[in-house]
């Protein structure tokens, strides 16, 4: 699927399970023409399995951000294998758990963190998984990173200058760390709210016999 393809629109009932095999989707919350980041899916994963397993309306709209490839599952026939399946079964499982936990996670960072504590906990993170010291570019455009950290472009533009005298400077699409110590002491990571996710199946008992 080419960039900017929409795979699924809110209120619309799921006629496929979609795999997501490679590349990045975005999830978003509709209102009128307005539209805000819920999250950025990278693959591997199911997009937003719960409306599949549960027959209900999909809550937000897919739509690619760079090329993907996927794998398009009959709604009915997956749930049919989910059903019988027990490895699939589990897989599922552990795939809407951490994307629940995903989802505290953001829940927590909205309503925990100051707005600039969001922005410099975000470039941070950003930092401390490249190279140590070294520039690192922007993954999403400003307008979808706002979006995602749950504040205006403007906010984020000006939240941008707050973060410059505590060691992180952004220059285009670039993150510029100036003083990591200073960074850190003011943007301290959690890892109940920053650390990543992984989907991990349970493993199938055997039954006794």
């Amino acid at each position: 699927m080419p960039p900017g393809s929409f795979l699924f629109d809110q209120s619309e009932t799921p006629a496929f399970a979609l795999l997501l095999v490679s590349g990045c989707v975005e999830l978003l919350g509709v209102r009128d023409t307005e539209e805000t980041l819920i999250e950025l899916v990278r693959a591997p994963d199911f997009l937003l399995p719960a409306a599949v397993v549960n027959r209900q309306p999909y809550l937000l709209r897919a739509r690619v951000l760079n090329e993907a490839s996927l794998v398009m599952i009959q709604a009915e026939a997956f749930r049919n294998t989910v059903a019988s399946d027990h490895a699939l079964c589990l897989a599922v499982l552990a795939c809407q758990a951490t994307q629940f936990r995903r989802q505290v996670k953001r829940a927590k960072n909205l309503q925990l963190r100051s707005a600039e504590e969001r922005v410099g906990c975000y470039l941070l993170r950003l930092v401390e998984e490249a190279a140590l010291g070294e520039p690192v570019k922007l993954p999403l455009e400003k307008r979808l990173i706002a979006s995602q950290l749950g504040i205006t472009r403007e906010t984020f533009s000006r939240t941008l200058l707050a973060v410059v005298r505590h060691g992180l400077r952004v220059e285009g699409d670039t993150v510029n760390p100036d003083n990591i110590a200073a960074a850190r002491a003011r943007f301290p990571l959690d890892p109940l709210i920053d650390g990543p996710e992984a989907a991990i199946p349970l493993q199938a008992k055997r039954n006794r016999q």
